[in-house]
Formats: structure tokens, C-alpha cells, sequence
């Protein structure tokens, strides 16, 4: 039997893609709501990154390892927690696991909800940690070194 369907026939790739304009608005929305750890440590290096990082996870997993500097705010208490910590015209990143985890959708939510500009750092704290950027406990800063398939040395994106 053949198959007479001549999309079938098409690149799975190539089956279907957006107009020029609306992947412009995409990713124009996409960058607006995202950030990603590189970008985030790059700023924060400079000493005044312009916002505030928040990581939404519980007490435990923020024992764990979190980003130095970072304020500590899980997600289900934002509305409680956030007015007091950070003034709201300060710009927020919220992150939570890894890219696996809706922690930081819903951290980001929560944040919006509260009249917050706000983004997700996509990858959460395991693409800082595997990037090779230190993380803190109550020990004091670690920094793991990079994982070579997420951060090869010596080489850049330079995104």
C-alpha cells in the first residue's frame, strides 16, 4: 500500500514551523520570562546584578546547597514572606531543582501574582552546580567543578 499523504513524505523536522513573526514573539516572551545560570552569575560577579535571586525550595533542599546571596523564600510562602524581604520594584530570579522540577513556575507565579518583575532561572541549582558556579551551606561556599557535557573547559558559548 502507499501512502499518498505528502506530508508524511517531510522532514519530521520541517512538518510544521512557525511564521517568522510569531517565533520573533516567542522568543522575544520566552527571553523576557528566562534567564539562564551563566547570565545570572555573570551579573552577580559584577557586584550590583540589578535584582534579587530567590531560591523557592523548602529548608531542607536550601540546607543543602543554594546560590551565595541568594534569599531564601519558598514558593508557598511568598505572599507572606517576599513584601518583607524585597521592595517590589526590585526585579526577582527565582529558581528551584533542575529543569525537571515546576518549583520555579511556580515560584515565579507567586512572585508575579505579587506585582513582581520576575524570571526563571532555567536549570535551576543543578545547571549552576554542574556549570561549576559555588554554591553555599551553613558550612560555608563550595564550588564543584564543571561538568564537562554542561560547561567543556576552556569553552564558551558566548551566548
Amino acid at each position: 500500500m502507499t501512502n499518498t499523504d505528502t506530508s508524511a513524505a517531510v522532514n519530521p523536522v520541517l512538518r510544521t514551523s512557525a511564521d517568522p513573526a510569531v517565533a520573533e514573539a516567542h522568543f522575544a516572551a520566552r527571553l523576557s520570562l528566562y534567564t539562564d545560570p551563566s547570565d545570572v552569575h555573570a551579573a552577580m560577579a559584577e557586584g550590583a546584578p540589578g535584582f534579587t535571586v530567590v531560591d523557592v525550595r523548602n529548608r531542607e533542599a536550601w540546607d543543602h546547597g543554594h546560590v551565595p546571596g541568594a534569599v531564601h523564600i519558598p514558593y508557598a510562602q511568598a505572599a507572606e514572606l517576599a513584601p518583607g524581604l524585597i521592595d517590589r520594584a526590585t526585579p526577582v530570579v527565582v529558581y528551584c531543582w533542575s529543569p525537571a522540577c515546576d518549583g520555579g513556575a511556580r515560584g515565579a507565579l507567586a512572585f508575579a501574582r505579587l506585582g513582581y518583575r520576575v524570571k526563571e532561572m532555567i536549570g535551576g541549582i543543578e545547571y549552576w552546580t554542574r556549570e561549576g558556579f559555588p554554591t553555599e551551606t551553613a558550612a560555608g561556599v563550595d564550588r564543584r567543578p564543571a561538568d564537562p557535557l554542561v560547561a567543556p573547559a576552556g569553552v564558551s558559548c558566548a551566548c
